[in-house]
């Protein structure tokens, strides 16, 4: 069957639901479903990418950057495929919002809060417990908070396994409506309210013209290319097997595995190529 609406995993799905100018009302609503302590007003969006301090340094580049009425940073990333280091690229990602809020001159050090957010299609540690939100702070040894004003929030979608009659809070119907929209066939009873009836709107694949659906598609066959190789790699990767065909169909594979976080060493015995060709890449 044809989907209706379209996958929130694409790039191009995330950012018509939550990351256009017009889709603020839907983002507000989802993070103070997620953060209700800040009470979110209003959300102004800032450049995604962010570089070092000097050319040589690496740069982040997140699914989505914003700044609230409060001054507080907010980054938020999709990730489909686990990557080795995530929780490394996670901090690593959260420097940059610190850092440049720097005052040049005479600075009392003073920073508002950032909050890191990772919605994920995937469980990040197999030795958790099946909770799908998982919620990091910095603590002291007497297990009390040590820092207020950075907090990781990561939301396992595949834990997630509540049925739309059991589901309570507005994160929950959030959550629901992340994971299931492209299979939906109507709007269900839950979603009748404003807010997420605009969401539909915006996820309509009818609604869109022929450029958008172009780029939906597009973003559509990367995001299912990726999977398929991140899977393919894990049943192959520490086998006997390698990719066999031409050159340029193992550097393909081996440039998707790179980008999914995969290591050298395990590309090497996936495609058949050398580490020295992989680094090339």
């Amino acid at each position: 069957m044809k989907a209706k609406y379209i996958n929130p995993f694409t790039d191009f799905g995330f950012k018509k639901i939550f990351g256009e100018e017009a889709s603020k009302p839907l983002l507000i609503d989802f993070l103070n479903s997620l953060l209700p302590e800040i009470n979110i007003v209003s959300i102004d969006f800032k450049d995604k990418e962010k570089l070092g301090r000097t050319d040589a340094d690496r740069k982040a580049v997140y699914d989505l950057y914003c700044e609230n009425n409060h001054g507080e940073k907010i980054i938020i990333e999709l990730q489909r495929a686990k990557q080795n280091y995530f929780k490394d690229r996670t901090v690593y990602y959260s420097s940059f919002p610190i850092q440049e809020q720097a005052n040049l001159g005479t600075w009392n050090y003073e920073l508002k809060a950032v909050y890191c957010i990772g919605i994920l299609d995937f469980t990040f540690d197999s030795k958790q417990n099946q909770e799908y939100i998982h919620t990091v702070q910095l603590k002291d040894q007497n297990n009390q908070i040590f820092y207020d004003k950075l907090k990781y929030i990561y939301l396992e979608l595949p834990n997630f396994n509540k049925t739309e009659q059991f589901l309570e809070t507005r994160l929950e119907k959030w959550l629901y409506f992340i994971k299931h929209l492209e299979d939906f066939d109507n709007i269900p009873d839950i979603f009748k309210d404003a807010v997420f009836i605009n969401a539909f709107q915006k996820a309509a694949l009818a609604n869109y013209n022929p450029a958008e659906l172009n780029d939906y598609q597009d973003s559509l066959k990367i995001f299912r290319d990726n999977i398929n190789t991140f899977n393919y790699a894990k049943e192959e990767s520490f086998t006997e097997g390698k990719i066999e065909g031409k050159i340029e169909g193992k550097i393909e594979v081996a440039k998707t595995a790179l980008k999914l976080g995969m290591p050298i060493e395990d590309i090497v015995k996936l495609t058949g190529l050398t580490e020295k060709q992989i680094l090339e890449l």
